[in-house]
């Protein structure tokens, strides 16, 4: 990496930077994979792939994908959560590659559940 060379370059870089967090600190949103161990036994890496193309593929700016550990669902594993702002928090399980454009179309851009892949709901 190279050195930072002014404070003009150091406000370039930042407000280029800018437009990959700012979905983070919106009211975005959130798309988790986990990526604990027994994650990425079962497959999270490749969902994880497919999260970000088809969030690229589909230009979707207001989405903001993060990744967890294992939160004890081993045996479901892998899994995906959609989170609206206010609408609580879904969780995908066993999700494969082919499932993710399918999350992605009907969950994350038209707010609608994929309900044969929930394993669990919590709301706000």
């Amino acid at each position: 990496m190279a050195k930072i060379k002014s404070l003009d370059e150091l406000r370039r870089i930042k407000t280029s930077a800018s437009d990959l967090t700012a979905a983070r600190s919106s009211n975005a949103v959130k798309v988790i994979v986990g990526m604990g161990t027994c994650g990425i036994a079962a497959g999270a890496r490749e969902v994880m792939d497919a999260v970000l193309k088809e969030i690229e593929k589909r230009g979707l700016k207001d989405v903001s994908v993060q990744t967890t550990g294992c939160i004890g669902m081993c045996q479901e594993e892998p899994l995906l959560d959609v989170i609206y702002p206010n609408k609580g928090r879904i969780t995908y399980g066993r999700v494969t590659p082919e499932d993710v454009p399918r999350i992605v179309s009907e969950h994350v851009v038209n707010g609608r559940i994929v309900e044969d892949l929930v394993i669990a709901r919590v709301d706000d």
